[in-house]
Order: structure tokens, then sequence, then C-alpha cells
């Protein structure tokens, strides 16, 4: 497609998106014409979390993501060196541990 042909779209990002929202686990799950990403945030001495964010995406839209993901990692690291892993390379959730005291009053 030559430059002629190119569509160009305008992307608004309203203030209260651009803060962001932080995840420290997501879960992935499928079914035949969707994947559903639920974004949680874990904190200390909380057993119960909740979803953050959920994200709907059509299977092809997943797989640009996961591409675009595996593209950015590469950039970053070729920038920044290796990304450690951690330990845990399990199947299901991995264990979140935080190095702080339960509270006390």
């Amino acid at each position: 497609m030559d430059d002629k042909n190119k569509q160009q779209i305008s992307i608004e990002l309203p203030e209260d998106v651009a803060e962001g929202t932080y995840a420290n686990l997501a879960i992935i799950s499928h079914s035949q014409s969707e994947f559903i990403v639920d974004f949680i945030r874990m904190v200390p001495n909380v057993q119960k979390v909740k979803v953050k964010s959920r994200i709907i995406l059509t299977p092809q839209h997943a797989k640009r993501l996961m591409m675009a993901l595996a593209d950015n990692v590469k950039k970053f690291e070729a920038q920044n060196g290796p990304i450690k892993e951690g330990k845990y390379s399990g199947p299901g959730l991995p264990p979140i541990t935080f190095n702080t005291p339960p509270g006390q009053a």
C-alpha cells in the first residue's frame, strides 16, 4: 500500500485512562471466538483480589497482541539486557509472595 492509500486514525487518550492501571497478574481464558484477559493487582496481606481490567479480543487480535508484545520485549532486552523470569515455570498461577510482615494493631 502506498502512502496515498494509507488510512490515518486519530486516537484519543482520556486522562483517566492515561493514568493506567497497575496489574501484577494476568489470567487468560478463551472460547472458540474470543480471548479474555483479566488483569489483577495482588497486594500483601489481602486474600481476596479483584479484577482491575478485562480485555476481550478476537483470536486474530490476540495473536497480533502476542506478536507485538514479543517484538517489544525483544527491543526492550536489546536496550536493557535480559528480563529475569524468576524461578517459577510450572502450570497454573505462579506463587506471588511479598516480604512484608503481617499488619499489627
